[in-house]
């Protein structure tokens, strides 16, 4: 039997309530429906594109790269069911645990952290974690739950935001000095989205935006010399072709060798030749580019707008309020892994590390994907129920 209810915004709904083992159907069915299917299926569809890339990028071979990538898919779809299930708000009073957890694992990368001569993943059997992908999810979750709880009032309150920076501060300056600039700015990025978001003040974002000018020289006496190298590679390209600036020069060249149609599956000459370096993580969209071409790119640029388009529609449409902020901030998230990846190998920023979400070989941002989709499925089934 339906049963009425007034939600905190004296809204009244009637939902099934699974009385007896016969309402059970009924009631799976109700949660069912409420799956947004089709941001579901754009993260299938990606991930099977990825699985072809990466048997491309080994010469049609399974080994080493597509095989792992598809075991990869399945764990995230089971870790994804699994979060799905749980409602929505047990992961906002859980927040504050996970973003502990996160910082400590990334305290853990300057004692038993390994890379060619960084400090980014931890050895799990085999496995190769990399802290910096779940701690951007625990910020942005840990955010939405902060401002959550704050009284709107408090939002033009100057000490409410010395929180919320602290909550990004400590990860972004841990990540930072792994050194993975990439990755700390997307942090950064996608927890100001949530702050944003949440109800800043016009004048305090004019603010944070003169700081961040007036901090630039600063920040740059703190980069490392490769560091300081990319950038001056990418302010001016010809400067060092053949060292600093070799990677994307020869991004530049296969993307424009692909032309408008590609030169066809498993017949891209860069990637073939192995002069395009890491054509399985970072620089895996060019190796498509130059096999699909332009419109293969664009089909694949055009999915990851519409994902992250319904990301933005669903934060809007949802009443729990710790669902629409994380769920912005998951959508920020997406944003910032795509066009720092597609943006770097085009040449239109300075090269960092940064993966192709769903298509470029790397477990954790996978599995991070995954996990994300699973809070977001959370969050639409348990809307109402969290609204109450």
């Amino acid at each position: 039997m339906a049963e009425p209810s007034q939600n905190r915004h004296g809204q009244i709904r009637v939902r099934p309530a699974a009385a007896s083992p016969l309402d059970a159907p009924i009631s799976l069915f109700y949660h069912l429906r409420r799956v947004p299917w089709l941001i579901v299926l754009i993260c299938l569809v990606l991930s099977a594109i990825g699985v072809g890339a990466l048997y491309s990028a080994a010469a049609g071979s399974w080994d080493p790269w597509a095989a792992a990538h598809l075991k990869r898919i399945g764990l995230g779809l089971f870790l994804m069911v699994a979060i799905a299930s749980i409602p929505i708000w047990y992961y906002r009073k859980l927040s504050i645990l996970g973003w502990g957890f996160a910082v400590l694992l990334l305290i853990s990368l300057e004692f038993i952290g390994s890379g060619k001569g960084v400090q980014r993943w931890i050895s799990l059997g085999g496995f190769n974690l990399q802290p910096s992908e779940p701690a951007k999810l625990a910020v942005i979750m840990l955010m939405a739950a902060y401002f959550h709880s704050i009284n709107p009032e408090l939002l033009r309150n100057l000490r409410t935001y010395i929180v919320a920076m602290t909550i990004a501060a400590i990860p972004f300056a841990l990540v930072l000095l792994q050194p993975d600039l990439g990755t700390s700015i997307m942090l950064f990025g996608s927890s100001a989205v949530v702050v944003l978001v949440a109800g800043m003040p016009g004048w305090m974002i004019l603010t944070a935006i003169a700081l961040v000018v007036m901090a630039a020289p600063v920040i740059w006496t703190f980069l490392y010399d490769y560091q300081k190298d990319r950038i001056l590679v990418f302010l001016n390209p010809g400067a060092d072709q053949l060292g600093a600036g070799y990677q994307i020069t020869q991004s530049k060249i296969a993307l424009g060798s692909g032309g408008l149609f590609g030169k066809g599956y498993l017949q891209g000459s860069q990637s073939r030749l192995n002069y395009l370096p890491e054509k399985q993580t970072d620089f895996v969209f060019t190796m498509i580019g130059e096999e699909f071409g332009f419109l293969g790119g664009m089909f694949i640029l055009g999915m990851y707008m519409v994902m992250i388009g319904l990301l933005i529609r669903l934060s809007m449409r949802l009443h729990y309020r710790f669902s629409r902020l994380m769920i912005s901030g998951i959508a920020a998230m997406m944003f910032f892994y795509v066009f720092v990846n597609i943006a770097m190998v085009s040449g239109m920023i300075p090269v960092v590390g940064a993966p192709l979400p769903m298509i470029s070989y790397g477990g954790t941002a996978l599995l991070t994907v995954f996990i994300a989709i699973g809070l977001v499925i959370s969050a639409t089934v348990y809307d109402e129920e969290g609204a109450e």
